[in-house]
């Protein structure tokens, strides 16, 4: 085999394997690859993808069948799987081996096989040989050729290195209008587009998208100066302005939201921001640099000056970030291919990271009043769920989870709807267990899944921006997972043995620790909580719960929640 996988794509795949569209067999096929793509929100597939508009639901709505499988590790590829890498190193024909395939390439082969997937790419306008463009070009390879025959010491002067030797090739990559860029000396083999075309004997074919040949051809020495120094210049200002947007975005998180994960993540992308610029020199940038000479300097707005909160100097700083990372990322693309992408990819984490970041922010403060969550079963009659739903916002309850698998659709949207309107009169805060649908039509709050529910991202094109998404967590990773893929709460457990639902393994309060260790986004510690271990909640750091048979099987549910409410209010 010719070929491996990359982390990314790897990952993907192990996503894709936890869904099935065909009961009849346990091979991977492609409906459920392209899934995998997806849910890999940060890698490159999963961005071409959105923008055709192709997401998750979409995916749902056109194979109805997909369903979590019971074989979460990795499976066989079927032979359409197997056929749509084939396509994809078919047309990775020219780079060198063994290919690494990432996932672009994975959603390359899915649109270049013949099949319903291909078919129905093609359709939402996903093109094999656009995306075969746009990879030539994330690798490296910019529109060409355009050509340039000079001696080698132009080229020296130019490029900062001597041009190897190699037989001349002077035709772009065939089949896609993109040359190839040149293998210059100097740069680390991992920063070298994957094509090599370099030029021989001295004299060659040479790509110059910067400047053009003939002033490079009659004053190569001044020309390199310039450009030097002014590319130098502005890598130099555009990571300054990155790493301090990044750094001021990460103590808000740090001593605002006092979010330990996501610190973390902050302090990494940091990280892995200053590997990427430490492929540059840093005497080279400060020799460069002309702060004195700059003329942006002078120019400000009274706007720069003003902040109206911390989350408005958050915002202002995450824009700063990503336009930083932007502008290093087009620049770099002159001189270093390899380097551009690593910054496209922090640039594209970024987004994620502030969208958890905002999140998490505009969750603690919607759901502070919400320390007790009552799930809710549809009772015997309506006026008998009526009657309770009211006792218990009397009671002073913040939030209650409908949560009813044995109640008809129209009878489950019916109770959705009288629990809404009862609910209108406080601040409870209405979530549908499961069912989006039933939550967006019913005119709830918001909707809760489990793991093996829809996906946070699916539920929440149902619902809408505005709407909360809750997400069940049976560990650490999970609850990272959900802070991830934008959730607006997390439920934490089971934490113990429950009247009302019955589970193989419980976490203990241990998980409520560590999460609550880690984690700021709202948490709700679920299972078998009642007055006699809340305590141990509490102790653990959890000021939230959810109940069921805590409350509702007392006998006198709304005293049994007034104590629940006293007692985490005590705490909080």
């Amino acid at each position: 085999m010719s070929w491996s996988f990359t982390a990314a794509a790897e990952r993907a795949l192990a996503e894709a394997a936890g869904w099935s569209s065909r009961a009849d067999r346990d091979e991977l096929e492609t409906p459920e690859l392209l899934l995998g793509l997806l849910a890999e929100e940060e890698c490159r597939a999963a961005q071409m993808l959105l923008a055709h508009g192709i997401d998750e639901a979409r995916v749902y709505l056109h194979w109805p069948g997909l369903h979590r499988s019971e074989n979460g590790a990795r499976r066989d590829f079927s032979p359409a799987v197997t056929s749509a890498i084939d396509a994809a190193v078919d047309r990775l024909w020219a780079y060198p081996r063994p290919l690494h395939l990432a996932t672009e390439h994975l959603l390359l082969g899915l649109a270049a096989a013949t099949g319903d997937v291909s078919t129905w790419l093609a359709e939402q306008g996903v093109s094999a040989d656009d995306l075969e463009v746009q990879i030539h070009a994330l690798y490296g390879h910019v529109p060409g050729p355009i050509t340039l025959e000079a001696p080698a010491e132009v080229f020296d002067a130019v490029h900062g290195a001597a041009v190897e030797s190699s037989p001349r090739v002077d035709s772009a990559v065939p089949g896609t209008g993109y040359a190839a860029a040149p293998n210059v000396t100097g740069f680390a083999a991992s920063e070298v587009a994957p094509l090599a075309l370099p030029s021989s004997g001295g004299r060659g074919v040479v790509e110059t998208p910067s400047f053009g040949a003939k002033a490079v051809a009659e004053a190569p020495s001044l020309v390199a100066a310039n450009v030097d120094v002014a590319l130098l210049r502005l890598i130099d200002a555009a990571a300054n302005r990155a790493r301090e947007g990044l750094r001021v975005v990460e103590d808000y998180v740090r001593m605002v939201l006092d979010d330990r994960y996501l610190t973390s993540e902050l302090k990494s992308l940091r990280h892995e921001l200053s590997a990427a610029l430490s492929s540059f020199s840093k005497a080279d940038l400060l020799a460069a640099r002309d702060t004195l000479g700059d003329v942006g300097t002078t120019i400000s707005t009274e706007a720069e000056f003003t902040r109206a909160n911390l989350g408005t100097v958050a915002a202002a700083n995450w824009k700063r970030l990503q336009e930083a990372l932007r502008s290093l990322e087009e620049y770099t693309k002159v001189i270093k291919p390899a380097v551009a992408a690593t910054l496209e990819r922090l640039r594209y984490r970024s987004y994620t990271l502030e969208r958890a970041v905002v999140t998490v922010r505009n969750s603690v403060a919607r759901l502070a009043a919400a320390r007790l969550c009552v799930l809710l079963d549809g009772r015997a009659s309506e006026a008998e769920f009526v009657h309770l739903v009211d006792e218990l916002v009397h009671a002073g309850v913040g939030m209650i989870q409908l949560r009813d698998k044995k109640l008809a659709d129209a009878d489950l949207l019916e109770r959705a709807r009288r629990l809404c309107e009862r609910a209108l009169r406080s601040d409870v805060v209405v979530i549908i267990n499961d069912r989006a649908d039933i939550a967006s039509l019913g005119g709830a709050d918001g909707v809760h899944v489990g793991q093996d529910d829809l996906p946070i991202r699916a539920a929440r094109s149902i619902v809408g921006s505005q709407a909360l998404v809750g997400c069940s967590s049976h560990s650490l990773e999970q609850a990272r997972q959900a802070v991830f893929k934008g959730a607006n709460y997390i439920g934490v457990g089971p934490t113990f043995p429950s009247t009302t639902k019955t589970f193989d393994a419980f976490t203990g309060v241990e998980l409520l620790r560590e999460v609550a260790a880690e984690i700021r986004l709202p948490a709700f510690a679920i299972g078998g909580v009642n007055l006699q271990n809340l305590d141990a909640v509490i102790e653990a750091g959890f000021s939230r719960v959810a109940v069921s048979g805590g409350i509702l099987a007392a006998t006198d549910p709304a005293a049994a929640a007034r104590k629940f409410v006293e007692r985490l209010n005590e705490a909080n």
